[in-house]
Order: structure tokens, then sequence, then C-alpha cells
């Protein structure tokens, strides 16, 4: 199980969705991540509650109807991004 970090913040710059994490006050400017479209609905979905990787699966193939080996790469690419800048948490 994971779950997004809660110190990780999404923001809507120029028509884009910017995530960065902030400490305190201030936002860390060194890591921004720019979330797609797919990324933004997993965001939405599951920002307020433990999950796993099936279940990141799940959502895009109902939301795209795309195949599993498409939705687990994607999902796989996202978590991998996310926990190396400290976005994503063990829950």
């Amino acid at each position: 199980m994971m779950r997004f970090n809660p110190k990780m913040k999404v923001r809507e710059v120029a028509g884009e969705h910017i995530v960065m994490r902030t400490g305190g006050s201030t936002a860390d400017l060194t890591t921004v991540i720019a979330f797609n479209e797919s990324s933004m609905l997993l965001y939405e979905r599951l920002k307020d509650r433990p999950f796993t990787e099936e279940d990141a699966v799940a959502l895009l193939r109902e939301e795209y109807e795309v195949d599993e080996a498409t939705a687990r790469q994607d999902v796989e690419k996202l978590v991998q991004q996310l926990r190396q800048h400290e976005m994503l948490l063990d829950a």
C-alpha cells in the first residue's frame, strides 16, 4: 500500500498541472513534476486514501479503456518517479 505525500501540492499553471512538495510555508521548487491527464486522474481519485498499484491500474483501465499492460506500464512509471522525489509514501 502507498499514499500520496500530504506535503505534495498540485497547482494549475498555464494550463498544466504542476506538482511540488511543500515544507512549512514554502514550496520545494527543486522538484517540480508536470502531471498529464491520466496522472491527474489518479491523483484526484486516490489522494485521500491508501492504494495499491492494482487500484491505479484498474482506474486507468476503467477510465480510458486501455489494456492492462499499457495501464500497468504507465502506473509503474508514475510510481517510480513520485517515489524518487518522496511524493509517494508507504501507507
